[in-house]
């Protein structure tokens, strides 16, 4: 990750809830032959109380490349990205007063780094997809549960995936939503974004929360 000052994110519990709020994420190992694979899958973030390592867990299609690692400790890097958005010269209300103004893109992202394993056992893969799934359907007025369906069928289903998990040796965060801005850009890139569909809007909210406000007054670095 490029890291910047202005955008760095380093509190623990934002880290956390960004993770929580983006639980689709990429998880990119070696392949073993120098080469890399990579899968898009949902994980669930465990921040035990004691201050132990972070662990992040999952479960892929035996089918999967992953999979097939065995007892095999690999490296991993678990990448999370947030809302993202193109930021048009025209936001900046600067524009008109000196011209010096290009396009940027705004976004979040959390990386993960840390260990792979398979966690190749029936009650670990029960585990990883129940907690999945009452972590899924939370919000949800009458949510489903996995013993809604026949044990049977479950367990069936059950015997085609393995659970995983990445025990998390490194954290970096970042939230790049123009702090490097005055703060009437920053308002005007709100504005902008606010109309827009999709990842505009939802970065404008971010951006308009204030928890990621620049602690001191920016400069107008691109």
């Amino acid at each position: 990750m490029n890291r910047t000052p202005a955008f760095e994110v380093t509190d623990p519990g934002v880290i956390a809830r960004l993770v929580h709020d983006l639980p689709f994420a990429q998880v990119v190992t070696g392949d073993g032959a120098g080469g890399f694979v990579a899968s898009s899958v949902p994980l669930l973030l465990d921040v035990p109380a004691d201050g132990a390592p972070w662990r992040l867990r999952g479960h892929l299609a035996r089918s999967n490349p992953q999979a097939g690692f065995g007892d095999t400790r690999v490296p991993a890097l678990a990448l999370f990205v947030g809302p993202h958005a193109y930021v048009s010269p025209s936001a900046y209300p600067s524009k008109a007063e000196t011209g010096k103004v290009v396009p940027t893109w705004n976004y979040v992202e959390v990386h993960l780094h840390g260990t792979f394993r398979l966690t190749d056992d029936p009650a670990a893969t029960l585990a990883a997809v129940t907690d999945l799934t009452d972590a899924s359907e939370a919000t949800r007025p009458e949510p489903w549960r996995v013993t809604d369906a026949p044990g049977d069928y479950v367990s069936k289903l059950a015997r085609g995936i393995v659970a995983f998990e990445i025990v998390v040796e490194r954290i970096e965060a970042k939230a790049k939503l123009s702090q490097n801005k005055s703060a009437s850009d920053r308002r005007g890139v709100i504005d902008d974004l606010s109309g827009r569909p999709g990842g505009g809007a939802a970065v404008a909210g971010l951006m308009g929360s204030g928890e990621f406000d620049p602690p001191d007054p920016p400069g107008e670095a691109v």
